[in-house]
């Protein structure tokens, strides 16, 4: 279907059952989700209108391309939750032309426009959705890929660290580059939180306290990039992830300096 480009802050969606082949330069790391469900589509944007978070015209499509290469090329395939291989004597990308809209694209999150309050309160993080896979039961969706991006902060007489709270939606968060405003420390770029439906969470205690003695004047969040996976779904983790030995083991200690009455 053609070749995509993409850099550091920008997503790629491969649509299910595409081939695909990925090449790189040299090392690199990334953030994966495997959608089960209806397809991503951009968020209803309801009050807001026509305009903001992420725009029809910001999502790019390859111009199409295709290779004729004869050299045994593996192709693996999932099929039943299992990975499958196989070995072609040719490159499978070898298509020349296709019917319809079903294409892979890319989205830079620098084109996203950012939502947020201008008198008090903290919104709710779904202001931040660039993409969703929408369920059948309104309000929780399959999976909403989210972003935190650089912007202002202006609340007045609020907290403006993201509230403590439990949810429905399970929350797997990865931070791309720089500082992730409710995680003043131990949450580096690379790495990756998994907050579970129904689990309490909230920022932690250093994070916490500079925000309630922080004069509330315009801040500028810059430099960073952050994102989150929600889903209805319970998220389950691999034995590898559960015997990795990056697994910060203590990571609830974060709440444990809290004394009695702040959390309210």
């Amino acid at each position: 279907m053609g070749r995509i480009d993409a850099r550091p802050g920008e997503i790629v969606v491969i649509p299910r059952g595409v081939r695909f082949r990925v090449e790189c330069s040299g090392p690199i790391r990334g953030y994966v989700c495997e959608n089960y469900g209806a397809l991503f589509r951009l968020p209803d944007l309801g009050p807001i209108g026509s305009n903001g978070l992420a725009n029809h015209r910001d999502f790019q499509t390859p111009v199409a391309a295709f290779e004729d290469i004869d050299r045994p090329t593996e192709c693996v395939q999932k099929y039943g939750g299992r990975l499958w291989t196989t070995t072609f004597p040719h490159s499978p990308l070898d298509v020349v032309g296709w019917h319809g809209n079903y294409a892979p694209y890319k989205y830079d999150t620098a084109r996203f426009n950012t939502i947020g309050t201008v008198s008090f309160d903290h919104p709710d993080p779904s202001i931040f959705t660039v993409l969703t896979s929408p369920s059948d039961t309104p309000g929780t969706a399959n999976c909403d890929f989210v972003i935190f991006p650089p912007r202002w902060m202006v609340g007045e007489d609020t907290f403006r660290p993201p509230w403590f709270h439990r949810n429905v939606m399970s929350e797997f968060m990865g931070l791309v580059t720089g500082e992730y405003d409710a995680k003043e420390g131990g949450f580096a770029p690379g790495g990756a939180s998994l907050h579970n439906c129904m689990s309490g969470h909230g920022p932690d205690q250093a994070s916490y306290d500079k925000a309630v003695a922080a004069e509330l004047k315009p801040v500028k969040i810059e430099n960073t990039l952050a994102f989150m996976f929600e889903t209805r779904a319970p998220i389950r983790t691999t034995e590898w992830a559960q015997t990795s030995p990056t697994m910060q083991l203590d990571y609830d200690d974060v709440w444990t300096g809290f004394e009695k009455g702040q959390l309210t």
